[in-house]
């Protein structure tokens, strides 16, 4: 091809561009644009002026993360009312003039802009907002160009096969594409929903650790479903796999499996808390220092700690001490010799017990919960006294009331006279046949 001919060519195109620019068509479409611009930038400005999320940047409340993310999206607003515009004029301008070619041009730049104008705005990930800045957006240009389908074309045919699976230089971009994409937008939606989820403070800690948990797993499962897919494998063949393999895990791991949905049972219905003092089956005692998904840590007086697996809390028995109501009534007893004044002793009891800092006692304690002294019997000895008595808490450990409480009424006894017995015996001598016996 000579200059001749390029010349000619070229003449040729700038004239049909020229007719083309100068057409009322072009024209039209042209309003059209501005048309929809004019709009968006209307509506958009009108919503940033009276909607609260977008007036003003939230500083504090619930969901503050949220709210201000919503907050941000406002500077979209325009961008996104654009494309709605745009998309409407197009179909308008079809119906009126059976011409768009223009308005869609205008469409693909608009999603071009509105991509640039989110990865400014909110990728904060240095590879994201290159991969953005030099695959997604020239994918986007191309496409406003009608050039991606020749290249998608081009990429495809550099392949190589080995037995069935065939690899293309187009399948290695959109895996690498895509999958940075979902590994990202993964990773920005496990911080947010994690974040949502332990800010519920009318969950307790376990509760809103086990939801973050599934949250999470969740979110990987579904990025490996689309990631897949984007890959091109059956997920036909993947799920007859994964039954069997769950049929042989669920074998194999049953026990583990209880635990696991036992620990969920727990945590959901809220039946132990991390604090409850708890007494098994068994008698073993102590305060729950750690709710796991497979198993609960009671932590001991003496320093202990007894992992329960949290089967053994849905199949079996046991007291939570302190779980509703962390007041408890205790009791001591002991006896006095029967020449005690017991009218007398009931209100020292009552006095001396009132007086150790743990017990609850006090003029608007209600009656039922006031320490009290009472007989509990007659012994062989003496008059067996109970004592009972309200504390927050469980006697042991820094609450360790009843050995205090015995030694101080221990010293009030003694201070008063008052007499502990003796194991007593009577033995009577009887004389049978001239001679005594015992």
């Amino acid at each position: 091809m000579d200059t001749a001919q390029l010349t000619q060519y070229a003449n040729e195109f700038l004239d049909k561009a020229w007719m083309w620019a100068s057409s009322p068509a072009f024209y039209s479409q042209l309003g059209f644009i501005l048309l929809a611009m004019t709009l968006a930038f209307t509506l958009s400005a009108m919503l940033k002026r009276k909607t609260p999320l977008f007036k003003h940047k939230p500083k504090k409340g619930p969901f503050l993360f949220l709210r201000i993310w919503v907050y941000e999206m406002g500077a979209l607003l325009f961008p996104l009312f654009n494309i709605l515009f745009l998309v409407i004029m197009s179909d308008l301008s079809q119906w009126l003039i059976q011409k768009n070619g223009v308005i869609k041009i205008a469409e693909g730049w608009a999603i071009v802009l509105m991509i640039y104008s989110l990865n400014v705005r909110f990728v904060r990930s240095p590879f994201i907002h290159a991969l953005i800045n030099w695959v997604v957006i020239p994918a986007a240009i191309f496409e406003v160009m009608d050039w991606l389908g020749p290249i998608i074309t081009y990429m495809e045919s550099l392949h190589f096969e080995a037995g069935n699976i065939k690899i293309s230089l187009y399948g290695i971009v959109r895996v690498l594409v895509f999958g940075a994409i979902l590994f990202w937008m993964g990773r920005i939606s496990n911080r947010t929903g994690q974040r949502i989820i332990r800010q519920q403070a009318h969950w307790d800690v376990g509760t809103r650790e086990v939801f973050a948990k599934l949250f999470q797993v969740a979110l990987i499962f579904v990025i490996f479903l689309l990631l897949m897919q984007v890959m091109g494998i059956n997920l036909t063949a993947l799920a007859v796999f994964g039954g069997a393999l769950g049929v042989g895990l669920g074998f194999g791991l049953q026990s583990i499996a209880s635990n696991f949905i036992s620990g969920m049972i727990i945590l959901i219905d809220r039946s132990l808390a991390v604090g409850d003092y708890i007494e098994l089956a068994d008698g073993r005692k102590g305060a729950i220092r750690e709710l796991n998904m497979r198993s609960t840590t009671i932590e001991t007086f003496d320093g202990k700690d007894i992992m329960v697996p949290n089967e053994q809390f849905i199949t079996t028995s046991f007291i939570n001490w302190t779980h509703k109501n962390k007041k408890q009534r205790y009791s001591i007893e002991f006896q006095v010799a029967y020449s005690t004044d017991l009218h007398a002793l009931f209100d020292l009891l009552r006095d001396v017990v009132a007086s150790h800092p743990k017990v609850i006692s006090g003029p608007d304690v209600p009656i039922e919960e006031k320490p009290d002294a009472e007989i509990a019997g007659f012994g062989d000895s003496g008059v067996n006294i109970l004592i009972e008595f309200w504390m927050e808490g469980i006697d042991d450990g820094e609450n360790r009331v009843g050995g205090d409480l015995y030694l101080m009424i221990w010293d009030a006894l003694k201070a008063h006279k008052i007499e502990i017995p003796f194991p007593q015996r009577e033995v009577k001598i009887i004389q049978v046949g001239g001679q005594q016996s015992a």
